[in-house]
């Protein structure tokens, strides 16, 4: 069984699909939880009045406002005065195709850059310097399938952000290993959480799935076992490296 007792993480996205599921299982094996939304907090209110205000701290914040993503990391910190790990789970989508006027395909571009990479890259930079600190610490980016195999036309901008992603995970693991700071990557396929069940459901997408082995949609909690034995501190030697959660559907 896994232990996170006595361990804070911060994380971000924390009101739905892979997100919830991550805080039930991080609230499950002892940790204490700072969790991040934008709009929606009824699903992590539940969850901190089942679990206790001492458990989990509730954090608005826009992604996209870079003095906003600051003052998530000072309430994160100050809270119980550390934080042992982040997992930089929130993301920007917005259908975006290269018919749309340019006006709205630059503004979709920037916004998902803005949440998706320049917020991710703030929250690790204050991570890193926070860890430099103590004795080390963890970093867990949400990439994409989509960030090595190519999204479709009008998700792009999405493939593009979670690349780079890719790439900024990379860069830190090979960076701060020696300062004890671990950095993973996470890149999840198909989940099996609202917004994915309504984008299957629509017509013309029946064989989106046909490419996927298991046939169905990982289940969210299984992203957030992996997120949970990662924070564990059990393999540490994996940093750097890219966890592939997609049903067999991409091997790189």
């Amino acid at each position: 069984m896994i232990s996170l007792k006595n361990k804070t993480i911060l994380l971000t996205g924390a009101s739905g699909g892979i997100g919830l599921a991550t805080t039930r299982c991080l609230l499950k094996t002892g940790a204490k939880v700072v969790l991040h939304y934008n709009s929606a907090s009824d699903n992590i209110e539940l969850l901190r009045k089942e679990f206790g205000s001492n458990r989990c701290k509730t954090v608005q914040a826009n992604l996209a406002n870079p003095q906003e993503v600051n003052q998530l990391w000072q309430h994160a910190v100050d809270w119980q005065g550390s934080i042992d790990g982040i997992i930089n789970n929130a993301a920007f989508e917005s259908a975006i195709t290269i018919d749309s006027p340019l006006e709205k395909w630059r503004t979709v571009w920037q916004t998902t850059l803005d949440i998706n990479v320049i917020a991710v890259a703030d929250l690790c930079r204050y991570a890193i310097a926070h860890y430099q600190q103590r004795s080390g610490g963890m970093i867990i980016n949400l990439a994409s399938r989509a960030a090595f195999k190519g999204d479709l036309p009008d998700m792009m901008h999405y493939a593009a952000s979670k690349g780079a992603i890719v790439s900024l995970t990379r860069s830190v693991a090979k960076a701060y290993a020696k300062d004890n700071i671990f950095a993973f990557i996470i890149a999840p396929g198909w989940v099996n959480t609202n917004r994915i069940q309504a984008k299957l459901a629509k017509p013309g997408n029946e064989a989106l799935l046909n490419e996927v082995p298991t046939g169905r949609p990982a289940p969210p909690e299984e992203v957030a076992n992996i997120i949970a034995f990662l924070l564990s501190g059990l393999s540490n030697h994996a940093t750097g490296a890219t966890i592939d959660i997609n049903g067999a559907s991409y091997f790189h």
